[in-house]
């Protein structure tokens, strides 16, 4: 479903006499949620920014292209996701990267450090997912996109995604309470 926000934008970029206006429109409107949804994925604040690069480079490059028949965040979702999809994948090793690694917690009472640890273990759980499911999880679970929005953005039926969703919360659920996958 196109939004006339989008409408504008992408007039702005293909038709406007400013098409820098609708860059900048573009990247103001989406950037914060992309990296967000990026970075869930990776884990790394460099990767992150540069598979953020990365998506608007190919969607600078591939505008022309974007049909209208979905609203322009689930073709932005699904290059970004694709992006990270393939980062992961040349990877080949996941690294946890705990939530509180960007903390001091030398002194911090010991209520604080107990949500740091669960913290760190639910961001350990959401590592160990495969790729679609991690992906599913994160746009659902973080992004509350719909998910027929998630099922456009991955190429499935909703089904599947109810199905690799609960999937990934009874891994996540497993993980967190028993200790292991």
């Amino acid at each position: 479903m196109i939004i006339a926000d989008d409408r504008i934008i992408i007039e702005q970029i293909t038709k406007g006499t400013d098409p820098e206006k609708g860059y900048r429109m573009l990247v103001s409107m989406f950037k914060e949620r992309l990296y967000w949804h990026i970075r869930r994925m990776v884990g790394e604040h460099e990767d992150a920014d540069d598979i953020l690069q990365n998506t608007f480079v190919k969607v600078i490059k591939n505008i022309n292209g974007f049909k209208m028949q979905s609203s322009l965040q689930t073709w932005l979702y699904r290059i970004a996701t694709n992006e990270c999809i393939t980062f992961l994948n040349k990877k080949n090793s996941r690294k946890v990267t705990p939530l509180n690694s960007a903390y001091d917690t030398n002194g911090v009472s010991g209520l604080y450090q107990e949500a740091d640890e669960i913290l760190s273990k639910l961001e350990q759980a959401i590592n160990r997912l495969p790729d679609k499911q991690k992906a599913v999880f994160l746009m659902r679970y973080y992004d509350e996109l719909p998910y027929s929005e998630i099922a456009e953005i991955t190429e499935t039926s909703t089904g599947a995604l109810k199905a690799t969703y609960h999937h990934a919360v009874k891994k996540i659920e497993e993980f967190i309470i028993d200790g292991h996958d």
